[in-house]
């Protein structure tokens, strides 16, 4: 008998069921799907990272951070074998959960702001090869299960809150090769017992409170390649005599622990390349044996030496810093300590023996241009001859502390690339004039590396990366490096994807390879350039789709059971079609709303891409901006409103993290000094942004000229308007930090990103870097700061940010003190090795700071000028605790432009009386006049047809 229509259905139905079941293929462990969940439950997500969790299985629906094992396990089910949640914004606690992932290998929070303890839980995954919880707000105390992990590799808790002591537990971790627990408050004893680990290369102990005796066991440990203990609280301790026969040590640093007693003897450590005892209680003379060949460094600065200096500090060919300050050493000043080095062009020797008993040199005290010799404050120099003179005089300056490098390739036709994806790149050591290629960023970090002076390093370095990634050193550049605190060097690497005729192609296996290198730290171990951190790198170049890892089988399987399942849904749809029991409905339409619609954020216009072309003429309309993210564009809409239009350009610097907090912040806050934010488009892939139309350009443009941004000429700001630009800055950084909800630390402030609109008011821009402040703890206490990877512009970064990584509401105050220096002088931040805040600071120190006053800005009251600069001045203050607050800023300037305004009438008179501005006398008048590139008043700006934001027509250069 025929089944009837229904019927049909519902063995259809059933028959689908049985397929999906059966074909379906192997499942991720529901008891670990189940720990995920409670882990993102547990984790406040502001960027909205892990909106992937909320979807299908975590190993085949590619859940952000999850990476599972390639085959299926005994008990048929997948299981997740790493967590990768590197630097996401995470914030709260890491839930107890974790422990039932219990086959991981890899857990990954790096650089986060999660806090409370680490989960006693975590001893429990016994897999565990890699634990990295750096660089967040952990406290509490090591839990002692963690010592259980008897497979783990590598453990860094280093940058976190951790108090209590060091469990002896953890010198059961047989397999671990680097212990890292700096910069965290642990204290009580070092457990001797650490010395018993058979494969430890690295113990990072430093910036600690630990307490009591260095354990002379260390001696014995079998790999130890760098002790690193510096600035802790060794009261009294003495070094062990035994320390100086560690014979694989390459690294010995004690600075800053209060110990006493004399150095060892360190020539039983034939492989040192670093020793760093500076800052302590230290007595007796220098060892005279003969110290390691390797030597880069030599520390023994503020100790209570006495004697000279031994004749074997110059057989050290490959010293870079010698630094003896502050003790008693007398004699004489051997002039054959840079005899042995061979300098080449990038070598650098520093001699620092001020503050010492020298009475004289032994030798012709010549040094080449690569010796840096300091000795003031010695007896010597009171009747120094004239070759002395020159190293008796001020400091300079010598810190290998930051390097900017910019890429260009003036030359490469830009054709001859696709444009979508790649970029025409010409490197500064490639043989081959042009080549095309994708860029991204790594923001990495050296922790420990051995030497004081990178430079001589670099080409090296270049090497040893380009080998560990089976790269071309050509496809590799250190586009800048700066020293942090510790010291550490910092860094950002640029990788080149070749493709095409090359060997290597562009390819999501290529770069998820090249991340798994850095990801797993399975680069071979470097002497010379020590453990690593990974401090960044960029979402949109690896997170990819292809996350599912099965073996060839299961994958076989599964596709064949899809192609099962649909070939029986089509055999349904077709018969519930004939039935007419449905309306048809259109799959490619749903598709392609589904596509373009991926966010969506109240009170913002979410622009089509066609809309978009139509405003900039295909983005080819005037460029009234440019910077690593891409281009801004002056765009028409369809209703005529002007409008600026900020393209990411794929492999651009900003990526998807900054274009979504940008979107986030600015669709909330809403201010007068701040850039409004009108829309945005992510259609097909696209990160475009739509602001309320600058039509004055930035302050940047007005301070250096820019011929696109009418009247913006060189200098043309009078006073009073860089004061009122200065105001409106300041209060709109007031709001973020104190009225905005949650507040927020902007942390890119600088005259690039402060706009200024048809009547030059102030609007701060560029939120892609901005950070939420830290919001109170249960208890209510709210922490000061919160800890970052350092990101921003060099040269108006706070140098405290710079060093300890921790970002406050001063950080910003840094910056803009920074842009009220370049209103006052005209200067760049940083220019021909200059520093702004440095230069300044030696202008004022000596009386001459109206010498570096802007020339062109006009008359102004010497008296409110003198205001400005000593606001200026407090705002870079090296210490944040001596910075104004924003809102003393904002009061003081205010008052500064009540003082200019009363003064108007004078400054107009004197304008018009003197026209030759020389003869004004500075020192006993409280106006001063300069010469203007322009006169041009506020009242001409304010009378321009820019007041109704139509911007006369310009043919771009």
């Amino acid at each position: 008998m025929a089944m009837s229509g229904g019927k049909v259905c519902a063995f259809g139905y059933l028959l689908a069921a049985l397929f999906i079941y059966a074909a379906a293929g192997p499942v991720t462990d529901p008891v670990e799907v189940k720990a995920l969940r409670a882990i993102k439950r547990a984790f406040k997500d502001p960027m909205k990272h892990l909106q992937s969790w909320d979807k299908g299985d975590p190993c085949l629906s590619n859940w952000l951070g999850v990476w599972c094992f390639e085959s299926i396990g005994s008990d048929g089910y997948v299981h997740v074998q790493q967590l990768q949640m590197l630097n996401l914004n995470l914030t709260e606690s890491l839930s107890l959960e974790v422990g039932r992932l219990s086959q991981l290998e890899v857990i990954d929070l790096m650089w986060n702001n999660i806090s409370g303890s680490i989960p006693k839980e975590i001893g429990y995954i016994t897999s565990l090869k890699l634990l990295l919880l750096n660089g967040n707000q952990f406290s509490g105390s090591l839990p002692d299960e963690i010592g259980r992990l008897t497979n783990l590799v590598r453990l860094q808790l280093d940058e976190n809150q951790l108090s209590g002591v060091i469990p002896k537990s953890f010198a059961n971790l047989t397999n671990l090769r680097h212990l890292h627990l700096n910069n965290n408050s642990l204290s009580g004893q070092i457990p001797p017992e650490l010395s018993r680990l058979p494969e430890i290369l690295h113990l990072l102990v430093d910036n600690n409170n630990l307490s009591g005796y260095l354990p002379p066991e260390f001696s014995e440990t079998p790999k130890l390649r760098i002790l690193q203990l510096d600035n802790n609280r060794f009261a009294d301790a003495e070094i062990p005599a035994s320390y100086g026969n560690t014979t694989k040590l390459l690294k010995l640093s004690l600075r800053n622990c209060s110990l006493r007693g004399v150095i060892p003897d360190l020539s039983g450590s034939p492989e040192l390349f670093v020793v760093d005892l500076s800052w302590n209680r230290l007595t007796g003379s220098l060892p005279s044996s003969k110290l390691s060949g390797s030597m880069t460094t030599i520390d023994l600065s503020n100790n209570n030496l006495n004697g000279s200096i031994p004749a074997s500090f110059s057989e050290l060919p490959n010293l870079q810093r010698l630094s003896l300050w502050n003790n008693s050493l007398s004699g004489s000043v051997p002039s054959t300590l840079w005899r042995n080095i061979n300098f080449s062009s990038a070598a650098e020797l520093m001699l620092d023996l001020r503050n010492n008993l020298f009475s004289n040199t032994s030798g012709d005290v010549n040094p080449p241009k690569n010796v840096t010799l300091r000795l003031q404050e010695n007896p010597l120099c009171n009747n120094a001859n004239r070759n002395l003179v020159q190293f008796c005089g001020p400091v300079a300056d010598d810190d290998d502390m930051r390097r900017n490098l910019s890429i260009s390739s003036p030359n490469c036709a830009l054709g001859k690339c696709p444009a979508d994806y790649y970029l025409v790149y010409s490197p500064p050591s490639s043989p081959e004039q042009c080549f095309c290629a994708a860029p991204f960023s790594i923001a990495y970090r050296l922790k420990s590396p051995s030497f004081s002076y990178f430079a001589p390093y670099e080409s090296s370095f270049v090497e040893y990366m380009a080998e560990s990634l089976n790269m071309e050193t050509s496809q590799i550049s250190v586009y800048s490096y700066g020293w942090d605190e510790g010291p550490r060097l910092w860094m950002n690497l640029t990788l080149f994807l070749l493709y095409d005729n090359r060997s290597i192609k562009l390819n999501k296996t290529e770069v998820r390879r090249i991340k798994g290198r850095f990801t797993t730290w399975s680069f071979p171990q470097s002497d010379t350039f020590g453990p690593y951190d990974l401090l960044d790198y960029p979402d949109r170049h690896f997170r990819d789709s292809s996350k599912v890892f099965l073996s060839k089988g299961a994958l076989a399987g599964t596709i064949l059971g899809t192609i099962a399942i649909s070939i029986l849904v089509t055999a349904i749809i077709a018969i519930i079609i004939v039935r007419k029991h449905y309306s048809s409905f259109d799959f490619r339409a749903r598709k392609h709303l589904s596509a373009r619609i991926s966010i969506k954020v109240d009170g913002l216009k979410g622009f089509t891409l066609k809309e978009l072309v139509q405003a900039t003429e295909n983005f080819n309309s005037l460029v009234i901006g440019e910077g690593g993210y891409g281009k801004v564009y002056r765009g028409v809409l369809n209703d005529q409103t002007i409008v600026a239009v900020k393209h990411a350009q794929v492999g651009s610097l900003q990526g998807e993290k900054e274009f979504l907090t940008e979107i986030e912040f600015l669709s909330r806050l809403h201010h007068r000094n701040l850039v409004g934010l009108l829309g945005y488009c992510d259609e097909e892939g696209e990160q475009i942004l739509v602001y309320e139309f600058m039509a004055n350009g930035s302050l940047r443009d007005w301070l250096c000229g820019n011929p696109i941004i009418p009247f913006a000429s060189k200098g043309s700001l009078s006073f009073p308007m860089r004061l009122r630009i200065s105001l409106g800055s300041a209060k709109g950084i007031l709001y973020l930090h104190t009225e905005a909800n949650p507040p927020i630390f902007h942390r890119d402030i600088k005259a690039s990103n402060i706009l200024l609109d048809s009547r030059l008011t102030a609007k701060v821009a560029d939120f892609g870097l901005s950070r939420l402040a830290p919001v109170a703890d249960d208890e209510g206490d709210l922490p000061g700061h919160i800890s970052t990877v350092v990101r921003g512009t060099p040269g108006y970064l706070d140098p405290e940010y710079f060093l300890t990584h921790k970002l406050t509401d001063k950080s910003d105050v840094y910056s803009l003190g920074v842009v009220f220096l370049e209103l006052l002088t005209g200067m760049r931040p940083i220019s021909g090795g200059k520093n702004i805040v440095r230069e300044v600071n030696v202008a004022h120190k000596a009386g001459n700071i109206f010498s570096i006053v802007d020339a062109r800005m006009g008359c102004y009251p010497s008296e409110v000028l003198a205001e400005f600069i000593t606001l200026a001045l407090r705002c870079c203050e090296d210490g944040p605790e001596s910075r104004p607050s924003m809102s003393e800023v904002v009061r003081d300037l205010e008052k500064m432009l009540s003082m200019v305004q009363e003064s108007s009438n004078t400054i107009s008179e004197l304008e018009s009386d003197f026209s030759d501005r020389s003869m004004l006398p500075r020192s006993s008048s409280s106006t001063v006049c300069e010469p203007r590139s322009q006169n041009l008043s506020s009242s001409d700006i304010y009378g321009s047809d820019l007041v109704s934001g139509v911007i006369p027509n310009i043919t771009p250069r």
